[in-house]
């Protein structure tokens, strides 16, 4: 192995960094509290962890271009989760199993052994018998300068499984064995195995965790896996599932079997930039989820990357949000409590009568801003009620909650000249009495929350600072709006 070339590699991508740093900084469409890289391309959040009183997302990288190819690893730390120091590079393509110009360091996790910080990754390479994809370790006494593992790779694809379609290990431990599930795809079929490790170098294959009969598609990206009172929760992004990005089951699991039994099922999100989730635990309890706030060329309504890649970057990641349990075992997903330490230019209503006239609601700059409200769906008689958000000169990304049809929806096809699509999802109205709503606005990116955090839509948008009127307004009727809160989030 050579360290001389992960160090020279390492210096390398951060003089590529350190140069264009200044000037993407002043892109247009930079977000103002979202994570993003310094330069270049971003996709899955990685090896997220709380460790030595900092929080860490490490991400897939591409330093040297506004799109994806050899992947690298990015790293940061944080005191909150919402501003953030940048740390060298933790791994770069360097080795025979992951040095590839169409490979490199793919996803992973962290875990913390012996007081290192260990990271697990895939490596993936092509030498001329197709992509071959394994597990490697890496580790830091420091957790800031990292040093591969000699024995690497730790694991390669078992028999049946194709050596290209084995990727993005999630590390746990449990009383005093290690745990790692990692997607798979076997007979065209998504699968998570589950592997055991006694020392984060020596890995056994434990049981297949769960499968795809085909309803949950071909290969499961990213998958997680955790404990959530007595119950456990399986996420991943599947391929070959429509539009499903981001997917949560629900329920029980046996360390005896290596098994688990899900009986819920649910989507994370429901927009169109919500992708490969990874969660981790903070130190006040707190099950914390982030997600790649873009998607793939593969899925049935991409588009393109977007604009940005002229301002020299690509890729967010979404607000973190805590997961909480529900009664019934389903699942929310919360902004963190920690957004709240942003908020400025406060403005409070307790109730808003909305009609088919339009009216405008000020919150913030009208493009970084907050706005939560609750419908009184007990004295509501409208057929809908439209928002439209960062409105201006002909431009608009309408949210519109159709109470007739009981379905929700984002349009972002007059947003800024280049978005499309309208993502939906059905509004469960049934027996309640109201339905709250959260909203997020940032610089290119707008999340939706509504029904208790339980459906929600993330979808970026490049607007300019032009479009940032926020208007609301009823049809075939009125709403009551209740409990108005309006903030402009500072950076």
């Amino acid at each position: 192995m050579s360290k001389e070339l992960m160090q020279q590699n390492i210096e390398k991508a951060q003089c590529e960094i350190d140069c264009k740093k200044n000037i993407v900084k002043n892109g247009r469409m930079r977000q103002h509290y979202h994570f993003m890289p310094q330069t270049g391309w971003l996709n899955d959040p990685n090896g997220l962890i709380y460790f030595r009183g900092k929080y860490h997302f490490f991400f897939q990288h591409n330093p040297y271009s506004a799109f994806w190819d050899s992947m690298h690893w990015g790293h940061a730390v944080s005191d909150d989760m919402l501003h953030w120091e940048y740390l060298p590079l933790a791994l770069v393509p360097s080795e025979t199993y992951d040095n590839h110009q169409r490979g490199g360091c793919f996803s992973g996790s962290a875990v913390e052994h012996d007081g290192k910080l260990f990271l697990m990754f895939t490596g993936t390479t092509n030498e001329g018998k197709g992509f071959e994809q394994t597990q490697c370790i890496a580790y830091s006494e420091d957790g800031i300068h990292f040093e591969k593992y000699e024995g690497n790779p730790v694991l390669t694809a078992p028999e049946g499984i194709p050596a290209d379609q084995f990727r993005d290990p999630k590390v746990w431990k449990h009383g005093d064995t290690y745990y790692m599930v990692c997607g798979a795809s076997r007979d065209n079929r998504a699968q998570a195995l589950l592997y055991r490790s006694k020392d984060m170098f020596h890995w056994t294959f434990f049981n297949v965790l769960a499968e795809s009969r085909g309803e949950w598609g071909h290969m499961w990206e990213c998958p997680d896996f955790y404990p959530m009172g007595d119950k456990y929760v399986l996420t991943f992004s599947p391929m070959g599932a429509g539009e499903h990005t981001s997917v949560y089951l629900v329920g029980d699991f046996d360390y005896e079997t290596g098994k688990f039994n899900y009986y819920i099922s649910g989507e994370i999100d429901w927009g169109f930039d919500y992708y490969a989730p990874q969660s981790f635990l903070a130190p006040d309890g707190r099950r914390i989820i982030v997600g790649w706030a873009n998607e793939w060329e593969w899925m049935p309504l991409w588009k393109d990357w977007g604009p940005t890649y002229k301002e020299g970057w690509c890729g967010s990641f979404n607000i973190p949000r805590e997961v909480r349990m529900m009664e019934d075992g389903t699942l929310q997903f919360l902004p963190i409590a920690e957004v709240e330490t942003m908020r400025e230019y406060s403005k409070q209503k307790d109730v808003l009568v909305v009609t088919e006239k339009e009216t405008e609601l000020a919150a913030g700059d009208g493009v970084c801003f907050e706005l939560k409200f609750k419908i009184d769906l007990e004295k509501t008689d409208a057929d809908k009620l439209e928002i439209d958000l960062r409105c201006g000169e002909g431009r608009k990304t309408v949210c519109l909650f159709d109470f007739k049809k009981a379905e929700m929806s984002v349009n972002r096809n007059e947003a800024d000249g280049w978005s499309k699509g309208i993502s939906r999802s059905v509004m469960y109205l049934k027996g309640k009495m109201e339905l709250d709503v959260h909203i997020l606005s940032d610089r290119s990116s707008v999340e939706i929350f509504t029904n208790q955090y339980q459906n929600n839509h993330s979808n970026n948008i490049f607007a300019g600072v032009a479009q940032n009127q926020l208007k609301i307004r009823a049809c075939g009727g009125s709403v009551i709006i209740r409990d108005i809160e309006m903030y402009g989030l500072k950076e």
